[in-house]
């Protein structure tokens, strides 16, 4: 099992950026696939990034050459920077693992954070 839990979300002005990090615990860890979704208000989660056990990386087109995925498998960690933010990246940003391997489902991510805000003012 994994437990995962998210830190650095925020309040930023437009064009600003923010790290997220995504703490797990449980030795799954370097053989999930570690993703980030996004939830703003009244609308479903929605992918972002993820990044699976061979490093290889995946984003949504929303954020291409804005938000980077990395992973440290020594530290359990994954982190997502979010450069060049606009307002429309306001949501909350949930961490999650999958062991299925799958990258974009969201139903296939087993392990889900509380999540984190992250808001961004024009």
């Amino acid at each position: 099992q994994l437990q995962l839990v998210e830190s650095g979300g925020g309040l930023v002005q437009a064009g600003g950026s923010l790290r997220l990090s995504c703490a797990a615990s449980g030795r799954a860890f370097s053989s999930a696939t570690m993703g980030w979704f996004r939830q703003a208000p009244g609308k479903g989660r929605d992918f972002v990034a993820a990044t699976n056990i061979g490093s290889r990386t995946y984003y949504t087109d929303s954020v291409k050459g804005r938000f980077t995925i990395s992973r440290d498998n020594a530290k359990n960690t994954v982190f997502l920077q979010m450069n060049s933010l606009k307002p429309e990246d306001t949501a909350v940003y949930y961490c999650a693992a999958s062991l299925l391997g799958s990258v974009y489902s969201f139903s296939s991510y087993e392990y889900w954070g509380q999540g984190t805000q992250v808001t961004v003012s024009s």
